[in-house]
């Protein structure tokens, strides 16, 4: 007689929920391991090049990297998890234990779903209240060349602005509104396509009118010469706007911020496409996580005798791989307004849940 009920019994629901969530876990924590190695090698170097940086700024760039690498290799690691759990299952005959007990397929995914929609959820917190912090901080730092920079909730790097003819470029903006702050401050003045003076400021404040530069160096390029002063009154009609909309990375602001951030832009008639996807995808990436063991599930179900375990895992691995390659280059698409950004990020969700169902019911047949 087949079980009606949509979850197996306690027992046989909290192993197999534990299974995956260890082998999850695991594999999450070698990839953490290897890839923060990998990364800190290569950037090591440039950190310990600053005079002052020492130990204690290599293992805060490690404090602030391994929220990131968590965040982006999460769905990988659900996914090789769910493999491993589920090739040890088929190598061992429990699917066909299970099986013969009257469970169909979906009743031993239930489990890993249930399990799955838990992780999903522990994910888009920490991914709003810690990646997005780790982002927006350690790309700043990285901008600076890893010299100190003021911590704020709204710094934002590497910004450009326009101002008819000149270029301005800012390599920290911190603060919002009447508080927001400049740093490192380029100023390119061009008479139509020739360039008249570069100025560069240490810091730049707001004043009546316009921008108070401080510790400033120009250089006339009519004139040849350079020259120092304390301060300077530049930038007239830039208002604090124009730079915090001038560059607006999704992940490196929080939802309620990124909301705030799309009706700004949307106010100021400015294009805001990229966040629209970004805000959307907030909900889909975290979610990805359930997909995983329905795309894996390939590798669960066959007789482990035929020889074909290591090819169904394999096709699961494509399956799950597929998604991430779709699920990018959709959102890059959404990001320039190629189609609503609404199907930017659900349509790869949408597309590859269908195609788990319906090979996890040719797989059961």
């Amino acid at each position: 007689m087949i079980n009606l009920d949509f979850m197996p019994s306690r027992n046989l629901s909290l192993y197999l929920a534990r299974l995956f969530l260890t082998r999850t876990f695991a594999v999450l924590l070698m990839l953490v391991m290897v890839l923060m190695a990998l990364d800190l090698l290569g950037e090591s170097g440039k950190i310990l090049a600053v005079p002052g940086n020492g130990q204690g700024d290599l293992w805060h760039y490690v404090s602030l990297r391994v929220p990131l690498l968590i965040q982006k290799f999460l769905p990988f690691s659900a996914l090789l998890g769910t493999l491993i759990v589920f090739t040890s299952l088929n190598q061992h005959s429990e699917v066909i234990a299970m099986k013969a007990a009257g469970l169909s397929a979906h009743q031993i995914l239930a489990p890993l779903v249930v399990a799955s929609l838990g992780l999903a959820a522990a994910a888009f917190a920490f991914n709003e209240g810690v990646a997005v912090n780790s982002a927006r901080t350690v790309n700043a730092w990285s901008d600076n060349d890893y010299k100190p920079i003021r911590v704020s909730n709204g710094v934002l790097s590497n910004v450009w602005v326009l101002s008819g003819d000149d270029l301005i470029h800012t390599q920290i903006v911190s603060g919002r509104g009447s508080n927001l702050q400049l740093q490192g401050i380029t100023i390119y003045d061009r008479s139509g396509r020739e360039l008249q003076r570069v100025t560069e400021a240490e810091r730049g404040l707001q004043a009546s009118g316009g921008w108070r530069l401080e510790n400033v160096r120009t250089y006339d390029a009519a004139m040849n010469v350079v020259r120092r002063q304390a301060n300077v009154l530049a930038l007239p009609g830039i208002t604090p706007d124009r730079f915090t909309l001038a560059k607006v990375k999704p992940d490196e602001r929080n939802f309620m911020d990124l909301k705030q951030d799309i009706a700004d832009l949307e106010a100021a008639g400015r294009p805001s496409e990229e966040a629209r996807a970004g805000l959307w995808h907030k909900f889909s990436g975290p979610l990805s996580v359930v997909l995983m063991p329905l795309l894996a599930a390939i590798a669960a179900f066959g007789l482990a005798r035929s020889g074909q375990v290591l090819l169904r895992a394999a096709a699961g691995m494509a399956l799950g791989f597929a998604y991430f390659v779709i699920d990018n280059l959709s959102l890059a698409l959404g990001n320039v307004g190629a189609y609503p950004a609404w199907l930017a990020a659900w349509a790869p969700f949408v597309l590859f849940l269908l195609i788990g169902e319906a090979v996890l019911v040719r797989s059961e047949e």
